[in-house]
């Protein structure tokens, strides 16, 4: 499972069993905002969200961009993992 940047839709995408479970941005500048979080819930409780975030944080990392998580899920998710915290805008 691979999480990719649909740029075009502006957000991070992951597809599991047919599901996808998404993270939505807003791109300003060098600034990468995260806006919401959508796992189905066919999916939910499995550890999709944290996958989903990981790799999107892995992904902006890559690009050089700093974080805003306006996502409670996303914030949550940095909180809980302090290694990302250097992403933080």
């Amino acid at each position: 499972m691979k999480v990719i940047d649909n740029r075009a839709e502006a957000e991070f995408e992951l597809t599991v069993e047919g599901h996808q479970a998404v993270a939505a941005y807003q791109l300003e500048g060098d600034t990468i905002v995260f806006t919401h979080t959508i796992v189905p819930g066919a999916i939910e409780g499995r550890g999709v969200g944290s996958r989903l975030i990981r790799g999107a944080l892995d992904l902006v990392r890559d690009r050089g961009l700093k974080v805003v998580p306006q996502c409670p899920f996303v914030r949550a998710y940095m909180d809980k993992h302090p290694e990302t915290r250097d992403l933080l805008a």
